[in-house]
């Protein structure tokens, strides 16, 4: 089994060749997908500085991932933007200003985002956010402008004109953050958030109407604790009661899973790598995402397939368990394959 498919995993440098780690984890650990940034946390470059270049690299990438690399970025539009503006992109708007807009040109604004994104060979948008507006002094969701609106069915218009658009163009979608990360009074980024005390039944709401108009290829789930969904209090990410119970079994969701960033320390102030690797998929998520932004790990990718690779071996998981999560990944390598040119004849990674 190609356990790496199951990873996403950021890297840093504006082109890579046979040499760089990330290659050779494309081509000798059969890695899932990449996830590029504009800048790392210091304020440098880290993928992404031209449009030119930014063509270059994921052609490249795609050479050595046979075409079927998931390539992905977070450009939801305003301040969540990795192809921004002063690197050549054009202007984007954010969610809450689109969702100020008509059917017309919502659908149209949507469309200019994600045809920039196809031409440079982008194959997945974390987006849309599908969260609720309900604290609009949430120090990651309100101030930023992420939410279209704290009205569900104003939320899955917004959401549904976006996704639409992303696939005209062969782009795949990402719902977040499951369940809800819209009534958060803190950033998961920074550590530990609770929502129990705030969390609102409604905030599943666009989820559940977008998984039943078949819109979404994949959800992301959120580093929060929600005592209502699960009383152990464990992070939505690792938690098999929000992941299965009531993602896959309640909502009937059969699209990935993906897992927000591993490296955001609502995961690693309590968590070891290894260990949030084995909860996240016994609670349900298929695709990793380790973001090399905020920390720099290359043997990522390694140390979660062994990780995995001990579940099997112990009998944590059987073979069937992982292999239902390789079919969901590889229909949406599927459905985003093929949009950027790669030659077949690719070179080979050094050892």
């Amino acid at each position: 089994m190609k356990i790496g498919q199951m990873f996403m995993v950021g890297f840093r440098g504006t082109t890579v060749d046979a040499g760089h780690w990330i290659v050779k984890d494309i081509v000798r650990r059969h890695l899932g997908g990449v996830i590029l940034f504009d800048r790392n946390v210091d304020g440098s470059v880290q993928n992404i500085s031209s449009p030119a270049q930014l063509q270059a690299l994921t052609t490249t990438l795609q050479e050595y991932g046979n075409g079927r690399l998931l390539i992905g970025v977070d450009q939801e539009g305003g301040r969540v933007c990795r192809l921004k503006a002063r690197d050549g992109f054009p202007e984007t708007v954010s969610a809450e200003m689109l969702a100020g807009f008509d059917d017309e040109k919502a659908a149209a604004t949507a469309d200019k985002l994600a045809a920039t994104l196809a031409a440079h060979g982008i194959t997945m948008n974390f987006a849309p956010v599908v969260d609720l507006d309900c604290n609009p002094d949430n120090p990651i969701i309100g101030r930023y402008q992420r939410s279209f609106s704290y009205d569900p069915e104003q939320v899955v218009r917004c959401a549904r004109l976006v996704i639409e658009a992303h696939h005209r163009h062969g782009i795949g979608c990402c719902l977040k953050h499951f369940p809800g990360h819209g009534s958060a009074g803190a950033d998961s980024h920074l550590g530990f958030v609770d929502v129990t005390g705030d969390w609102q039944e409604q905030e599943l709401v666009p989820f559940a109407r977008l998984i039943d108009m078949d819109a979404a290829d994949a959800v992301m789930t959120a580093h929060i604790v929600n005592r209502r969904l699960d009383p152990r209090g464990m992070v939505a990410t690792l938690s098999r009661p929000i992941i299965t119970g009531l993602l896959r079994q309640r909502l009937g969701f059969d699209g990935v899973v993906i897992s927000d960033d591993l490296q955001m320390r609502a995961i690693t102030k309590k968590w070891g790598f290894r260990e949030a690797v084995r909860r996240a998929v016994l609670a349900g998520v298929d695709l990793l995402v380790i973001g090399n932004n905020l920390a720099l790990r290359q043997d990522a990718l390694q140390a979660g397939i062994g990780s995995i690779q001990k579940m099997l071996d112990r009998g944590e998981i059987d073979a069937d368990y992982i292999k239902a999560s390789l079919v969901r990944i590889s229909r949406l390598q599927r459905k985003t394959a093929g949009k950027i040119p790669w030659s077949s004849n690719k070179p080979t990674a050094l050892s």
